[in-house]
C-alpha cells in the first residue's frame, strides 16, 4: 500500500481548476510549463509595479498626516506665543 501524498493547495490553484481544469491538470499534476510563460512574468512583473505604488501612496500618505500635525502644533505655539507673548 503507498503512502498517501500531503501536497498542499494553494488558493491560486482553485481558481485555476476552477478556470480551466485540464490547465490545472497539466501544470500541477502532469508538471508541464505553461505556454504563455512570457505573459505570466508579465504579470508578476505589473503586480510587482502595482504593489510598489501602493506602497509609496501609504508612505506618502503617512508623511502628509505626520506634516499636517506638525503644521497644527506650530500654529498652536505660534498663536500661545502671541497671546502670552503680548
Amino acid at each position: 500500500m503507498s503512502k498517501p501524498s500531503h501536497r498542499v493547495i494553494r488558493a491560486s490553484e482553485i481558481g485555476q481548476f476552477a478556470y480551466c481544469a485540464r490547465a490545472w491538470y497539466l501544470g500541477s499534476v502532469l508538471g508541464l510549463p505553461s505556454a504563455n510563460v512570457a505573459y505570466l512574468e508579465a504579470g508578476t512583473d505589473a503586480h510587482r509595479r502595482h504593489g510598489r505604488r501602493v506602497y509609496l501612496a501609504l508612505v506618502l500618505q503617512r508623511v502628509g498626516v505626520l506634516l499636517a500635525i506638525l503644521g497644527a502644533l506650530a500654529l498652536a505655539a505660534w498663536a500661545v506665543a502671541r497671546v502670552w507673548g503680548g
